[in-house]
């Protein structure tokens, strides 16, 4: 059983929340002309690093003739998928080492992933489980917007917890982000793992709240995502003396609620870019 990422960088609730935002079908028309995947096609798709499974959820409701399969290392991550996200196979493996034939696969499709994983292994093991004319789909997040609410500034309890803790290795010593590559080498990397006619695009997503254009249940979705990013954060500490800042936490998303509700408007903010890379197997 692995469960280091959920416990140790990043929990099941941020992630699948987050992902869940992100990749709601309100956003669906600006991915599907980066994806560029026949929707009228029983594809065989494969995501790597699925984690809880919101990207392949997504999937499901997009490309419904389509067999969705998702594979990530973190058992609680596919546990959490499993129960979640009907109608998709999830295992549990790894990506460098994919438990499946040549040629097994239509699409590969992966977010946030390349950057921790060694060139050689990521791509590579794609190549080899797509078919001939396969597309290989890489989604990776790049520089967005964060303009938060005042209502939402960190409290002094929060910044006490915070202070009270030693320094964190935790990123380094699991090798997170240990691959980044920038906006010009992603693209000529994948050409040199052996893949043709790769082109290139950015999804915008904005996360506004307050914005009219969001349904009340989707703009509370936003606000509730990011309570429980806070949340998790502190929770991940394994510190005893939590209790105050996790209760700082709940009250200034109580607070910020409790402003959209009254239509008293933030205008906060939160965009994300993801970087949207397709080639071919050749």
């Amino acid at each position: 059983m692995n469960t280091v990422w959920s416990e140790e960088i990043q929990g099941v609730l941020t992630l699948y929340l987050s992902r869940k935002l992100r990749f709601d079908d309100v956003f669906f028309p600006r991915y599907e002309p980066l994806f560029d995947l026949d929707r009228g096609r029983a594809l065989k798709i494969l995501e790597l690093g699925c984690g809880p499974g919101a990207l392949a959820g997504a999937l499901h409701r997009w490309y419904p003739r389509a067999e969705i399969t998702g594979i990530d290392r973190d058992s609680n991550f596919v546990r959490f998928a499993r129960e979640n996200e009907p109608g998709i196979t999830f295992l549990e493996g790894d990506v460098t080492a994919l438990p499946f034939p040549d040629g097994s696969f239509d699409v590969t499709i992966s977010n946030t992933v390349q950057e921790h994983i060694e060139p050689g292994a990521f791509w590579g093991e794609q190549r080899r489980v797509l078919k001939p004319g396969g597309v290989c789909l890489c989604l990776s997040a790049r520089k967005g917007v964060n303009c938060p609410s005042p209502s939402l500034e960190m409290t002094a309890e929060e910044k006490a917890f915070w202070d009270s803790l030693p320094p964190d290795d935790t990123l380094e010593k699991y090798g997170v982000c240990r691959y980044p590559m920038s906006e010009a080498e992603l693209p000529a990397e994948m050409e040199k793992r052996g893949f043709a006619r790769v082109t290139t695009g950015y999804a915008m997503i904005d996360l506004t709240p307050d914005d009219p254009k969001y349904p009340p249940e989707l703009a509370e979705a936003m606000m509730e995502a990011q309570r429980q990013g806070a949340l998790e954060a502190i929770r991940s500490a394994h510190s005893d003396h939590d209790g105050a800042a996790i209760a700082a936490v709940n009250a200034r998303f109580d607070e910020r609620l409790r402003l959209y509700r009254s239509g008293i408007k933030q205008w906060d903010t939160t965009t994300s870019v993801t970087m949207i890379l397709r080639g071919i197997r050749e």
